[in-house]
């Protein structure tokens, strides 16, 4: 059976890469969009190359003997199984996209990036913004283009140590490992379970100078809360 081991390796990373980009939508959780044709290649590459190991085995079994193998101390193959885990893991149950934890661990650095314009907003209301749009200008428009109108923004809920609450999203350049978070305080309503998605629809509520740390994270006076399901691509895009 040790001989089989990188077979069945190779072929569980490859069937779980192939499990979360080409079979499902759930690489989205880990990764930009624009990465899954790698992770396609990737797994059918490690599905070949375990396919092809399984078939030397084979071969060299019906031969009358055993290539490989040699060097090796009762460790290593030992060892060498846990890299089942994380394929497993993926295979079976894939790890959530990362939530309140990860958006909590991070500070506030988005004051002093320099105050400037921002192109007009679509008319009629609500206008559909992200995150990322809605902070931006709250925070730096010096035209205040966000000033009576109303907006709608989706994202996950955390919690604060006060008792506020946030609609929460985060933002992702490449891989999860990377992702910071947007936080809109939201006021006027009662807050949901930590992590839950909700769309929600209000006015901005100004606060702070404009740059300035007082100014994050900006605030919505909430007209309405409405719980929604989790979106295919949970991270907004830089």
């Amino acid at each position: 059976m040790k001989r089989y081991g990188p077979t069945v390796l190779l072929l569980l990373s490859g069937a779980a890469i192939l499990r979360v980009s080409l079979f499902s939508e759930l690489y989205l959780r880990y990764v930009q969009p624009g990465l899954r044709p790698f992770l396609i290649v990737s797994g059918v590459l490690l599905v070949v190359l375990g396919i092809t190991a399984g078939v030397r085995v084979l071969r060299a079994d019906d031969e009358g003997h055993h290539p490989g193998g040699h060097g090796h101390g009762p460790g290593g193959p030992r060892v060498a199984w846990l890299l089942a885990v994380p394929a497993l893991v993926l295979l079976l149950s894939p790890p959530p996209a990362l939530g309140s934890y990860s958006a909590d661990r991070e500070a506030a650095e988005y004051a002093a990036r320099g105050v400037g314009t921002f192109p007009a907003l679509p008319k009629g209301d609500p206008v559909e913004l992200t995150l990322g749009e809605f902070s931006s200008r709250a925070i730096y428009d010096s035209k205040r283009s966000l000033k009576g109108r109303t907006v709608r923004m989706t994202g996950f809920v955390t919690h604060g140590d006060d008792g506020t609450w946030y609609l929460t999203r985060l933002l992702v350049s490449c891989c999860a490992a990377d992702a910071s978070p947007y936080k809109v305080e939201i006021r006027d309503d009662d807050a949901p379970t930590a992590d839950a998605w909700v769309t929600v629809t209000g006015t901005w509520h100004p606060r702070g100078e404009l740059g300035s740390e007082k100014a994050w994270p900006p605030a919505l006076d909430a007209e309405s809360v409405r719980r929604v399901a989790e979106p295919e691509n949970p991270y907004e895009k830089r």
